[in-house]
């Protein structure tokens, strides 16, 4: 009449456990578990250490007033999060795969509903070649000396702008199959 659970194929999880009870008298089990506060206080933890080392070894702390300095965090923190990398933290999707036809390794997932780890680091890094050539444009080539520093950034740039931004409308395109515009892929 009663089987007994096969912990091999289902384990020890208290939520197979309920189940398999549930399955068996009709009783449910409700499983709660209490909130983990490891992350939280680790960090707390390792920043009141920082404070701690700061305050007492008198470490120059001028970094912290710098925009420069926060527009990089800014900038890291946006390539982050507009390339997908919390998508793979939630869902936790392979770092690549091996096409079974072909045997050629996949970087880009040609579904818009997946996407594999590599390619939010592909991504990550378009977003970033674009954002340095805008810098070449916008902040270094008006700092150069002569005209000859000045063109030579300015093209730089202009080609990081052109180029990483065909490339990213080319690997957008190839997720979205209707997508109708290209710039020079």
């Amino acid at each position: 009449l009663f089987r007994s659970m096969d912990l091999q194929r289902v384990g020890f999880a208290a939520e197979a456990i309920a189940k398999f009870v549930a399955e068996r008298t009709g009783v449910q089990i409700r499983v709660v578990r209490p909130p983990n506060y490891t992350v939280p206080l680790l960090i707390l933890l390792a920043l009141g250490v920082i404070g701690l080392l700061a305050y007492f070894t008198r470490i120059d702390v001028s970094f912290l007033y710098s925009t420069t300095n926060w527009g990089y965090v800014a900038l890291c923190v946006i390539f982050a999060m507009s390339s997908g990398q919390m998508w793979n933290q939630i869902r936790g999707p392979p770092f690549a795969h091996r096409d079974p036809n072909s045997g050629q390794t996949v970087y880009i997932h040609s579904s818009s509903q997946f996407q594999f780890v590599a390619e939010s680091y592909i991504i990550m890094a378009l977003h970033a070649g674009i954002s340095l050539g805008w810098i070449f444009l916008t902040e270094v080539s008006p700092l150069a000396r002569d005209s000859k520093t000045k063109r030579i950034t300015s093209i730089a740039g202009l080609l990081l702008v052109v180029g990483l931004f065909s490339l990213l409308l080319a690997v957008f395109r190839s997720k979205y199959g209707g997508y109708p515009y290209r710039f020079l892929l």
